[in-house]
């Protein structure tokens, strides 16, 4: 038996290796998931969030550039290795951008930058603010690849952070939804009569609520936080889930490696979690690569609604909501770049989805 076992397991990874899209979304997850992880390593604005701001240069196109003086604040934030590349750098330093500076007598000369033409206010700052007096260590030219959102803040560091939401969201809410839909799809199956009755009748009601409305009252009841919105989405996406869990054991029950099972005095506790459960995974593995994709679409549907993830940290969804009335202002790629991403994950996720369903597909 293990041997078929595997042999299958081989043959469906064969299957699913000669699938091109299938194969290639799954390295575009992979990559956007490395992305996702160090976030903060790859940003170009490692400050938590990426939430460091300067509204001289908001809304600028991608690829401006512009000189940066970073003044040191003197204080200390006592940070470690893995909170600085997992969590944000907690940045107490004054940056500032700037169009032309000239040290004299022992002070620094500076004219903030400014758009449009115009001129920037003059400023001074004292030598002695720096280490050493080394100036020029805190005067860099940096480039925006993306530009710059209306804050000012890096619109790379912005895109790059916020796909932690849109990503790791996929894996809280399926990881819910397959906890609570395995045990109430398990239960309704494999028992049948009332309890069955019961439980397609939570399932029915559950399944006639807009999954939006759902969630938001979800999300109202726990409150609005990172957190909540996992939970939230994770709680309305078990339904489908048990449907298909209970169907797949009311047609499996009766087989005869169940009446063995039984026949040997086996508990149901274990015919249900060693015998039944391992055979029917090939419809759950294609159900929550679906779930990952509608957990991504709902999640940026709430942040744009402004309930999902709150400012300042970043998620795609919310960046579309602060940026859509720039799409009739000459600045659409603020609002597009969120939305390919979302789309490109999404995607990625259904193709998936697609080249799991054609690999376990035995008819094939």
């Amino acid at each position: 038996m293990r041997n078929q076992s595997n042999s299958l397991t081989s043959l469906a990874l064969q299957k699913f290796r000669k699938n091109f899209w299938g194969v290639f979304s799954l390295i575009i997850i992979g990559f956007i998931g490395l992305v996702s992880v160090f976030a903060y390593v790859f940003a170009p604005d490692a400050s938590k969030n990426a939430n460091q701001m300067h509204l001289s240069i908001h809304s600028k196109s991608p690829g401006f550039k512009v000189e940066i003086l970073t003044i040191p604040s003197g204080i200390e934030t006592n940070q470690n290795f893995f909170t600085k590349v997992f969590f944000g750098k907690e940045n107490t330093d004054t940056e500032i951008p700037i169009q032309s500076y000239l040290v004299k007598d022992g002070v620094l000369n500076y004219v903030e930058y400014a758009s449009d033409g115009l001129q920037g206010l003059e400023k001074q700052v004292s030598l002695i603010k720096f280490p050493d007096k080394k100036y020029q260590n805190h005067i860099d030219n940096r480039s925006f690849i993306f530009g710059t959102d209306k804050y000012g803040r890096d619109y790379l560091s912005r895109i790059l952070i916020g796909s932690r939401i849109s990503f790791f969201i996929g894996f809280v809410a399926v990881f819910i939804s397959l906890i609570v839909g395995l045990l109430m799809g398990s239960l309704a199956g494999y028992y049948g009569g009332k309890i069955d009755a019961f439980i397609m009748w939570i399932i029915n009601i559950t399944w006639s609520i807009p999954t939006l409305l759902l969630v938001i009252a979800i999300t109202l009841a726990l409150g609005k936080g990172f957190w909540q919105v996992f939970i939230a989405v994770g709680l309305t996406m078990w339904v489908e889930v048990a449907r298909v869990v209970r169907g797949q054991i009311i047609s499996t029950k009766e087989m005869q490696y169940v009446t063995a099972a039984r026949a040997l005095g086996y508990n149901d506790y274990r015919i249900i979690t060693k015998h039944i459960l391992p055979n029917i995974f090939g419809p759950l593995i294609v159900i929550s690569a679906a779930n990952f994709a509608a957990a991504i679409l709902i999640e940026s549907g709430l942040s744009f609604l402004g309930i999902g993830a709150q400012p300042p940290m970043a998620s795609w969804g919310a960046m579309i909501k602060d940026h859509y009335n720039y799409i009739i202002l000459g600045k659409p790629y603020l609002a597009l770049i969120p939305g390919l991403c979302i789309m490109l994950l999404v995607m990625a996720f259904m193709l998936v989805g697609n080249a799991m369903r054609d690999a376990l597909d035995v008819k094939t």
